[in-house]
């Protein structure tokens, strides 16, 4: 078994637990349910940046990454560098991360905040707008086309937007009506190999009206410079921010040099 069959083994195992102890009216009667959901699609293709921050204590590859590290110390200071939104991790035993973490990002900030989970059931939509997000990622490596198109369909029902990650070729049968935003994702979930080239080789496989965004393994602002002359309009970055002592400010410096590579000649479009 590779290391995303295990998180979703235990996905399954955790939600079957959740649904026989929560039902689903418990969701729709919390506070954040009621959040009137802010676009992320609007928000990256309105930035000169596209940065979306990720608030990430762990990964099962790189073990602990800022343990100690809290939403109230990073999450405002990264809407306050120009992060066009923010990822929440969710997954607890994989990656420190959980429910409370949306819900107290919610109440800090008001730029678009995506779910980020290992969505299997239309049940984890439910939590998702109960805790106050704009959007659900969707992962095509997880879920069969029919089950992504009906996940889709029910997030759209519930106001929130829909982000579907890609890892290859033939991945982009799961893309449909009801996606909003196509990110590739440069790492292999089986392996967590990283392989940057991995979103120019998928981009132009992806129709244009969807708005693309490139996830995992992203460093450096002539990385981002690159993938934006390819047509990318979002990034997903946590590692790079989160391993620092202060993620916000390294978020700043890095959108500091992102915005003066972009004006100089070099790398004018």
């Amino acid at each position: 078994m590779n290391i995303l069959e295990e998180i979703v083994a235990n996905k399954r195992i955790e939600i079957d637990n959740l649904k026989s102890t929560v039902k689903r009216e418990f969701w729709e009667q919390t506070a954040e349910f009621g959040h009137r959901c802010v676009s992320l699609k609007a928000s990256l293709a309105a930035s000169d940046t596209g940065i979306i921050a990720e608030f990430k204590r762990r990964s099962p590859s790189k073990g602990d990454i800022n343990p100690a590290a809290t939403v109230a110390s990073v999450v405002p200071g990264y809407a306050k560098a120009g992060a066009s939104a923010v990822s929440v991790l969710q997954d607890e035993k994989f990656f420190g991360g959980g429910r409370k973490y949306m819900v107290e990002a919610r109440q800090l900030t008001d730029i678009p905040l995506l779910y980020k989970e290992f969505v299997i059931d239309d049940y984890q939509l439910l939590m998702a707008k109960g805790s106050g997000a704009d959007a659900v990622l969707l992962i095509a490596a997880i879920l069969s086309p029919d089950e992504c198109r009906r996940l889709a369909d029910k997030a759209h029902q519930l106001g929130l937007e829909t982000l579907l990650e890609l890892h290859s070729s033939d991945e982009t049968g799961h893309i449909c009506d009801s996606i909003d935003i196509v990110g590739i994702n440069n790492r292999n979930l089986k392996t967590f190999n990283v392989d940057i080239e991995a979103s120019i080789r998928l981009c132009h496989s992806i129709p244009d009206r969807f708005l693309k965004i490139s996830e995992s393994g992203l460093s450096s602002p002539e990385t981002v410079v690159k993938l934006r002359r390819e047509g990318f309009r979002g990034f997903l970055m946590g590692e790079t921010f989160m391993k620092t002592d202060n993620p916000p400010l390294a978020l700043n410096k890095f959108i500091d040099e992102l915005r003066r590579l972009q004006k100089s000649d070099s790398y004018a479009d």
